[in-house]
């Protein structure tokens, strides 16, 4: 009677977890008149109908649009940030079978003429004699246009159209520390790519059958220390789409989770949170992707490459640990089927920051 009952209450534990997010089906504001948490925008929404209309908070908003591209060859990645007193936007990209690697970052004090959106697809630019970033958004499609003369010695030039599929689901998320400190973040994936990314004489051919771009939105107001994990993956896995969005430690507690699985533009929200497993002392050692209560999510992820990123300034310290390697395991589905996964490339994270 004893196990009978443990049992029990284990199975209330996991439904209590399986039902702790509201989804929000119409359009909202994030803050309020007062630039604090709308308590009414704190769910997860299927649309990018989340309006992040944030003002105050002068040193705390986080603003980014961070673009990253998996194609058959590369990896190309661009992003526009905005710190509030800094803007920070960077491009790297990798050769999946030489390992070349290259990143260029420029930093702009204050961030003076660079306009961060309120909604989720909206252009974003941003263009010095040094890098030239346009993310424009029309009629379904963000055309990302990249231009840098000195990019490891050579003239860098991205020309990439990245489709927005009418009626695909995308995770937008409201995080809540408290009415204060909250982040809306929105993970747009499996979006299908065209076009070409060329280094010096070297021309790399995106074919939108098999190259997918994801879209990491965040706005928010941030307290002063951050740490964070992030695994993801926008891949084709037999004749399906499969984006894969996991996240862990900077929404423990919160009662609400950026974790979700997507399949042919269907999302599964995972409403539990999903724990990472790796070694801080080497971070090429296999990782371990789980869900804390159910098996809604076993994955082991195999790193082959790892990028790192630090800043070591007087109001910012950044440390990233991105990982480049392969998922396997299993997922379930909110339909409950099971879903294998083999060998699919993706990334996996760790973010750790005082800003």
């Amino acid at each position: 009677m004893e196990i009978d009952s443990r049992c029990e209450r284990v199975s209330e534990m996991q439904k209590m977890q399986q039902h702790a997010e509201r989804e929000i089906s119409t359009p909202v504001s994030l803050c309020d008149s007062k630039g604090n948490l709308n308590p009414a925008a704190i769910g997860f929404a299927r649309q990018p109908i989340i309006d992040s209309n944030l003002t105050g908070h002068f040193m705390r908003k986080k603003k980014w649009n961070y673009w990253c591209v998996y194609g058959e060859d590369i990896l190309f990645s661009a992003t526009i940030s905005h710190l509030d007193y800094a803007a920070v936007c960077f491009v790297y990209f990798l050769d999946y079978e030489t390992q070349r690697f290259f990143e260029k970052t420029i930093t702009i004090p204050l961030g003076q003429r660079i306009n961060m959106p309120s909604k989720v697809l909206e252009t974003v630019k941003f263009s010095n004699n040094d890098m030239s970033i346009q993310l424009l958004h029309m009629q379904g499609e963000t055309h990302m246009t990249v231009t840098i003369s000195d990019f490891d010695g050579e003239l860098l030039h991205a020309d990439l159209h990245i489709e927005h599929p009418k009626n695909d689901d995308s995770l937008n998320v409201v995080i809540p520390w408290n009415r204060q400190l909250f982040q809306h973040t929105a993970k747009h994936h499996t979006l299908p790519t065209s076009g070409f990314v060329k280094i010096g004489e070297k021309r790399y051919t995106f074919n939108p059958e098999e190259s997918f771009a994801v879209l990491d939105y965040g706005r928010g107001v941030w307290p002063r220390s951050a740490h964070w994990n992030w695994a993801m993956a926008s891949q084709k896995v037999g004749d399906q789409r499969i984006g894969l969005n996991f996240g862990g430690k900077w929404t423990d507690g919160t009662g609400m989770t950026e974790n979700a699985i997507f399949v042919d533009g269907r999302m599964t929200k995972i409403h539990e949170d999903v724990l990472f497993e790796y070694n801080q002392n080497d971070f090429m050692k296999p990782w371990r992707i789980r869900t804390k209560f159910s098996k809604d999510v076993d994955l082991t992820f195999t790193p082959f490459f790892k990028r790192v990123a630090k800043t070591d300034a007087r109001l910012v310290t950044s440390s990233v640990h991105q990982l480049v390697g392969y998922f396997n395991g299993v997922l379930n589905l909110e339909d409950g089927s099971s879903l294998a996964i083999t060998q699919m490339l993706g990334s996996s994270e760790e973010h750790l920051a005082k800003w």
